[in-house]
């Protein structure tokens, strides 16, 4: 049986848990059906309750306080246990070699229950963390991935979300095209970029302008970029700037979380990366019973 997911990653702040509740809201106005997991241990509130929550396995103040650690490293440690040195001020962390209590990555059989009764006809949508370590640094999240499309049998996408303030600040948006790259080669999935928050930058930018960052020409957008840094790191500019265009590997749809239109259009993408209309049962309406009669012959 095929089942279907999408993780939903990108920085924090970039609009991630909006998005799936913008998807969630479509879904279900379209009467198809989705599933909601959250798998930030730091996330409080929603606007859609997760049927399936990483807080109900651990939580971020139990990692940070039985690990000694601070915000960013007991997220990660909720994933996956490590032995880390603590934050000078912080209590030491326990030496038992068993800790006491579960981490994601030690404990997926957990996730692989929550996930038992979900059928091809169902988008599981994954709310992921905002720490872009998790996948950039470490292979975490690739792990994770790769247990879900090996051993639950998903077909699986990742949508990377960039929030669209980034082309006004050129620096932040070669580093956001290069996080997102990163993602896609590490997760190793098909994978969408998303520019989200649209409406913020309405107006800002005519469309040919625009387009320079959605589909980026690193060549063009190099002269903004120098004109911005100092004269000194100008050939690190160009370093990155050949990087991504060797690469060539990002381009970036454009998403507005209130336009049901904005969000259908990301979802068919979805849609196509997953494959899943290709398993659906087409839908035939019935049609009324209509009496046949004899043509009448002259």
């Amino acid at each position: 049986m095929s089942r279907f997911g999408v993780l939903v990653v990108g920085p924090a702040g970039c609009g991630k848990s909006t998005f799936c509740a913008a998807l969630i809201s479509h879904i279900a106005n379209t009467k198809r059906s989705c599933l909601y997991v959250n798998l930030d241990p730091a996330a409080t509130d929603f606007e859609y309750e997760p049927a399936v929550d990483i807080k109900d396995l651990i939580t971020l103040e139990d990692a940070m306080e039985e690990m000694g650690l601070g915000p960013n490293g007991g997220l990660m440690a909720c994933f996956e246990f490590v032995q880390a040195t603590p934050r000078p001020g912080l209590p030491v962390a326990s030496t038992d070699s068993s800790p006491p209590f579960r981490f994601l990555m030690e404990n997926l059989d957990w996730l692989d229950h929550s996930l038992d009764d979900v059928g091809e006809d169902t988008l599981v949508i994954f709310d992921c963390p905002g720490q872009i370590e998790l996948y950039t640094h470490v292979p975490i999240l690739p792990n994770l991935a790769k247990h879900l499309t090996g051993h639950l049998q998903f077909s699986l996408a990742a949508s990377y979300l960039l929030e669209s303030t980034f082309v006004i600040d050129k620096s932040k948006f070669f580093a956001g095209t290069l996080s997102a790259m990163s993602a896609m080669i590490m997760l190793e999935i098909p994978h969408i970029n998303i520019m989200s928050k649209m409406d913020l930058v309405k107006g800002q930018f005519s469309k040919r302008e625009l387009k320079r960052f959605l589909d980026p020409d690193p060549g063009i957008i190099l002269s903004d970029v120098h004109k911005e840094t100092n004269p000194k790191f100008h050939k690190l500019n160009e370093c990155v700037v050949g990087l991504i265009d060797d690469f060539s590997m990002v381009q970036f749809l454009q998403l507005e979380s209130q336009n049901e239109d904005s969000v259908q259009g990301i979802l068919s993408y979805i849609d196509d990366c997953v494959g899943w209309s290709e398993v659906q049962e087409p839908q035939i309406k019935d049609e009324p019973d209509m009496d046949y009669e004899e043509p009448i012959e002259d």
